[in-house]
Parts: structure tokens; sequence; C-alpha cells
């Protein structure tokens, strides 16, 4: 035992204190690198177009254009029709969807204004047009990508403007009976056959939507002049809403239209085969006798943006419009209760 303490202290005395191995650095770690443009391209292209474009909040900074169909496609240069106007009220502004092609702006308040000046309506509630650059918005609509649709409530213009919270809170008016068979004639007037027939006699309208019952009340009273008639065609759903189309506009090369009306009136084939399945729908069904577990509807695929055009790609990535500041307009005083 001497013996090893000696030999160590010799050693410690010839070679001196012992040294520890140094440990290489350790290396600082890299600042994440933005992932490449294809990867990130690929990335976007993959995501529910649905969620792309409503993260738009303003139109893009290009020559206005509509840009594929009306039920897949989008809008470069898009218009913000003005909440409120001499003869209408836009309606849900909470969901930023009063965008349209200037055509479709311009088109609503010339509608607007004349019926309110020839037809007595007393001025239009807007709804949904679409959104700042267009695009897919699902759940509830299909169509309104490319700014040439906009629904226009079958309610009439209240005489005071509404507050943001009644724009968001109002219902429109349900213009059919219990049993969807005809109009409610409680409700619908002349000036709301007046106001349809106005909007499919522009030129520039493509197609204007109504339900089933509204197209049947329109044929028995349209009379003579039925030219008007072959624009508007019976679609389910629009109880409380007529639905505008416009054609593609001038200046819209990669807009595609929809196939022009036949000439037909609609008043006949078309029209019973709808009558046909709205008495189908209210026969009363007989109980399955086996309990049979109903099947899961596969979930609809949604639009991506590689189902878009090409051009739909540049729209997401344009600078945002500039909007000059509108001057606010004073809010009238709602009547007192009596």
């Amino acid at each position: 035992m001497l013996c090893r303490a000696a030999s160590f202290s010799l050693a410690l005395l010839l070679y001196g204190q012992p040294v520890m191995a140094k440990m290489p650095p350790v290396p600082s770690p890299k600042p994440a690198q933005p992932a490449p443009a294809k990867a990130r391209d690929a990335k976007l292209a993959r995501m529910p177009a649905k969620t792309l474009f409503k993260a738009a909040r303003k139109g893009a900074a290009l020559t206005p254009a509509s840009h594929g169909y009306y039920t897949r496609g989008c809008l470069a240069g898009g218009q913000r029709l003005a909440p409120d106007g001499p003869a209408w009220q836009a309606m849900r502004l909470s969901r930023n969807r009063n965008w349209g092609h200037p055509l479709t702006v311009a088109m609503i308040k010339r509608l607007a204004i004349d019926a309110k000046k020839n037809d007595g309506w007393a001025g239009l509630l807007v709804g949904d047009i679409s959104m700042p650059r267009g695009g897919p918005m699902r759940p509830s609509h299909a169509s309104h990508q490319i700014g040439l649709d906009a629904d226009i409530w079958l309610t009439p213009m209240p005489s005071r403007t509404l507050t943001r919270t009644e724009r968001e809170r109002l219902s429109a008016t349900f213009m059919l009976t219990s049993d969807q068979l005809a109009v409610n004639p409680t409700v619908w007037t002349d000036a709301h056959a007046k106001l349809i027939k106005r909007a499919a006699s522009f030129r520039e309208v493509e197609r204007v939507l109504v339900h089933p019952a509204i197209k049947k009340e329109l044929c028995l009273k349209a009379g003579k002049d039925r030219q008007w008639l072959g624009k508007v065609r019976p679609v389910r759903g629009h109880n409380y809403h007529f639905h505008i189309r416009f054609r593609c506009p001038p200046g819209s090369a990669g807009c595609r239209p929809q196939k022009p009306p036949t000439g037909d009136d609609g008043c006949g084939t078309e029209l019973d085969k709808w009558y046909k399945w709205l008495h189908a729908r209210l026969k009363p069904r007989p109980k399955p006798k086996v309990t049979v577990k109903p099947r899961k509807r596969k979930a609809r695929r949604l639009l991506t943006l590689t189902d878009l055009p090409p051009a739909c790609r540049l729209v997401l990535k344009a600078p945002d419009q500039i909007i000059a500041p509108q001057p606010r307009r004073a809010a009238q005083s709602r009547p007192a209760a009596n």
C-alpha cells in the first residue's frame, strides 16, 4: 500500500495535476429554415380552398375578372357593396360576403333603385354575394365563387337603417304555405313578382333561382309577357330569398358561362317534375319492419386549390386592395313603441 501511494505521489510531482479531457463544443441549434417555395405551394394546394379564401379579408389588387365556373373558381379585383345605400342594406356583415365583380355590384344597385322607383319595392336587403376573393364557402353555398351570384331577400327593406345586431339576427320572411306547395297570400304581393321580373329582364342576368312554388305563382300571373320567365328557374331551398346569377363579364376570359336558357318559359314539364317531387315528399312513409342502421354518407370531398383554375393561386398571392374609408352614415333612430 505504501509503495502504491509513493508511486502516485511521484507521478504527480513529475507530470503535474491530472487534466480532464476536453469535450467538443456543442453546436448551437440552427434557426429553422423557411420551407422551399415548392413545398409551401404543395402544402397550400392540399388545404381546403375555403380555408385559404376565407382568410383573405380584402379583395385582390388585380384587374377585375372572374375565373372558372360559378361553383368552382375565384374572383380578382372584387368590389365591396357598401353596407348602406339609397335603396339597399347589406345583411350578415360579419360574414364579409358583400363582395362581387364590379358588374355584380353595379347591377345590384341598379336593381335596387329601379325597383324602388318603378315597382313599389321599399328597397333591397342583400344577402351573400361572394367573399373578397371569391372561392368556395361551404356549407352554405356551392356557388357564389366567382363574384357573379347574389342572394336578395324577399323581405322589403325597412324605412330605417338597421343596426349591426339586427343585420345579424333578423330573419327573412318565409314566403310559402306550411306544405310549401304555394306562396302564402298573406305575405306575397304583386311587388314581389315585379321585383323578380325586373331582375330577370336585365340583359346581364343569366338566371334567377326561386322556389318551385314561387315559380308556379309567377307562371300563373305572368300574362302575355312571358319571355323573361325562361330565366327564372325553380330550385328548392329558396323559400326566403331569390338568387341572381350574372353572365360572364367582359374582360373575364377565364370565366366559364352557363348554358343559355332554351327559350321555353319553364312553366310546363320542368315545373311538373318539381311538383311531383314536392307531393312525394309529403306522403307518409311506412316505418320499416326491420330496424336497419342507416348507411353513413361519405363526407363530400372539399375543394382544394388544385381543383380551381391556376389563376386562383395568383389571386390568393396578390396584395390587398387599398380601400378608402367611407364616411359614417348617421343611424336613424328606432321608432318609439306605441
